[in-house]
Formats: structure tokens, C-alpha cells, sequence
């Protein structure tokens, strides 16, 4: 039997000046509006109500990091009741992820009605706003763990650099890594085709060129302007590529410490390139993804003489990335305690090993390579 793929953007999305006036063809209906505490007090939600003229409105600003089933389980509440004709995320990866999983909910509550999605990112990492994913945390349990849906998708996205403008060092940086994570692992995934390379190289392609602009000068739109892009592109890409094992352990770590997402997938991102390229253990079969790897190097202007070396300066980029960011080479360096974690290391490759993610990996990985690299990136 023949295996086809195939590449279905379903995002309708909206860029330039004047995006948010796009709002306005929901004039008279119910919106309700997910978001967090921070967006709606200083200023961007008065941004986004300005043109929702006519809109019958219910806000949820419950949303936090890394949002927890109770959350989502709060606005699936009060949404059932308003019964909205559209739902509106407005907030980074976290916001737009409750927003995912509760419109799911309510949705399933009520399947006669076709509830629509708008996406508006304030932060340039995730991708959210594009992806069929959303990230979820059951803090009784310690556990992260991938939703991945078609359903989830949004159905519109409005890219403004505006809201991204005001974003510190650290968070830029932080998230900025998240989308050059996204987009490598996207450009070696199972699921990868050229149609999902096209999206993961023009996002590395200006992520490389912006994140150090924008990280440098907040106020550089341009910059701000080309990151919320590539988020976006990387987005489009991993949504239909897959992602690897450095998400795996990143939503292992993250839900065991409690750890920013963008940060840890920086910091394994060396590890896991030089291990899926057969650096580590010179394994064969790697040769395709080193390849892959190479081609990544040589698109971004790195210097290119040969697969291996290609690599390897692909890895010394992320590293220099890393330390220009302040983003520390190893786990230890985030601040864990290293006797804890050394402790955690086979619940964590278990727990990495059954995310969704892992499966997309170009290398199939046992428990106890898992745990191999979670020794090395530990530090």
C-alpha cells in the first residue's frame, strides 16, 4: 500500500497595517475572549474591543503559563453558558492553548454549531496560532502533554508586531529559540516534504537574521515584524511535519521542574542535533538526517563545506545563540538540583518517550539513549 501525504494550511492569516479592522466582520455576534490578567490590564485587549463594535462580549483572563485542567475547565464553564459565535485568543502560546482546549470542550458539549477560532499571538515563539497542538499541564500529577488535532486549529490568525513590541530581552530570546527549535526539528521530521521545508527554511532564514535585532531593540518592528513571522511559518511547518525529541524531553522537563518551554528546548537543542546526526555514537543511518542539517547551515550563511562540518557549525550557531541570550549551556545551569534531577532521569526519558512529539524523530530512540542524553544535557 502506497503512504501519500498531503498539506492542508486551514489558517486564514492577516498581516499588515490595519489588520485588526479584519475583527469587524463579527460585528453583532458573541465573542468571547480568552486571554491572561497582563493583557487585559495594560492595554492590548482595549486594542482588540475597539473593533468589536456591536459584539456581545464575555472575557476569560484566567489563562497562565502552561495552562492547568481546572483553567480549562473555568472557561469551558463559562463559555457553554454564554454560547459564543466566536472565540478569540488573545496572549502568547498559553493563552491561545486554553483558548484550544476550551473552545474543544465546548465544542463537544454542543456539536450542532460551528464555533469559529481567531488567534492573535503576543508573543513571537509557539506558532500557536496556526498549529493543530496545544500544550496542557496537570500539575497534581507533574505531568505536560501535547493535545494534537485538526479540530484545534484556528481559523484565523492576525499577526501584529505591535503587541510584540514591548516583550523584554529575555522573553524575546526565550521564545525566539522556540521557533528556531521548531523549525529544525520540523525540517528533519518523519513527516517532513518539501512543502513543509519551504515554510521551516524561510522561517529559520529570517529568525537567524531577526532574533538577535529584535532581542538587541525591542522597538525594531522590522525585527519584531520578522520573528512573529517565522513563528508563524514554523508553525505551518511542525503542524504538518511533526516536531522530535527535543519537544519530548522539553514537556518531560517542563512538567517535572516547571521550567520555560523556549529555554529548555534551547538548551537541549545542541544535544539533540548532534545525536540525531550520529556525532555522539557515529550510528548508521544518520547520514540522511545530517544531511538535512547541513542544508539548514548552509541557508542560514553558515559555512558549509561538508555534511559533518555543517553540523557541527550549525550546533556552534545555536551555542553562540545561546550565550549571546544568556541561556545557560546545561540543565544545571537553569538553576535544577542536579541530585534531584539525576534521580528523575528515567521517569523523565519514560515520560519523553510516550509524548506525542518523539514519535515524529528522524531517529527512533530507546529508554536508555533518552537517558543518555538527558545525563549529557544535565551538565
Amino acid at each position: 500500500m502506497t503512504r501519500y501525504q498531503s498539506f492542508t494550511p486551514r489558517t486564514e492569516i492577516v498581516f499588515g497595517e490595519g489588520l485588526l479592522e479584519r475583527l469587524e466582520a463579527y460585528r453583532g455576534q458573541r465573542v468571547g475572549i480568552v486571554t491572561d490578567e497582563f493583557m487585559a490590564c495594560s492595554g492590548p485587549l482595549d486594542r482588540v474591543m475597539a473593533h468589536l463594535g456591536g459584539c456581545e462580549v464575555k472575557v476569560f483572563a484566567e489563562a497562565i503559563p502552561e495552562p492547568p485542567l481546572a483553567t480549562v475547565a473555568a472557561g469551558a464553564r463559562l463559555f457553554a453558558d454564554f454560547r459564543p459565535d466566536v472565540v478569540l485568543a488573545l496572549g502568547g502560546g498559553s493563552p491561545i492553548d486554553a483558548a484550544k482546549a476550551i473552545l474543544s470542550v465546548v465544542r463537544g458539549m454542543d456539536t450542532s454549531r460551528r464555533i469559529r477560532l481567531v488567534a492573535i499571538p503576543t508573543t513571537s515563539g509557539t506558532g500557536s496560532e496556526v498549529t493543530s497542538f496545544a500544550v496542557i499541564s496537570d500539575p497534581a500529577n507533574n505531568r505536560k502533554f501535547p493535545l494534537i488535532s485538526t479540530d484545534l486549529i484556528p481559523d484565523v490568525a492576525l499577526l501584529d508586531p505591535e503587541f510584540v513590541r514591548t516583550a523584554p530581552p529575555k522573553v524575546t530570546a526565550d521564545t525566539g529559540m522556540d521557533v528556531i527549535t521548531h523549525a529544525i526539528e520540523a525540517v528533519v521530521a518523519r513527516n517532513a516534504s518539501n512543502f513543509t521545508d519551504a515554510f521551516a527554511e524561510k522561517a529559520l532564514e529570517l529568525a537567524f537574521a531577526a532574533l538577535p535585532k529584535a532581542y538587541e531593540n525591542g522597538n525594531d518592528l522590522a525585527a519584531r515584524d520578522a520573528m512573529h513571522q517565522a513563528s508563524c511559518l514554523a508553525g505551518l511547518a511542525f503542524s504538518e511535519a511533526g516536531l522530535g525529541i527535543n519537544h519530548g524531553l522539553a514537556h518531560a522537563l517542563g512538567g517535572r521542574f516547571h521550567l520555560v518551554h523556549g529555554r529548555l528546548n534551547a538548551v537541549l537543542l545542541p544535544h539533540v542535533i548532534a545525536w540525531n546526526a550520529g556525532l555522539v555514537d557515529d550510528a548508521p543511518g544518520c547520514r540522511e538526517t545530517a544531511g538535512r542539517y547541513a542544508r539548514i547551515a548552509l541557508r542560514v550563511g553558515l559555512d558549509v563545506p561538508g555534511t559533518r562540518a555543517g553540523v557541527i557549525a550549525l550546533i556552534r550557531a545555536i551555542e553562540a545563540f545561546n550565550e549571546r541570550f544568556a541561556i545557560p549551556s546545561t540543565l544545571r545551569g537553569l538553576g535544577l538540583d542536579i541530585g534531584e534531577y539525576r534521580r528523575a532521569i528515567p521517569d523523565l526519558a519514560a515520560a519523553a518517550m510516550a509524548d506525542a512529539c518523539t514519535a515524529g524523530n528522524p531517529r527512533r530512540p530507546s529508554l536508555a539513549e533518552l537517558e543518555q542524553l538527558l545525563d549529557r544535557a544535565g551538565g
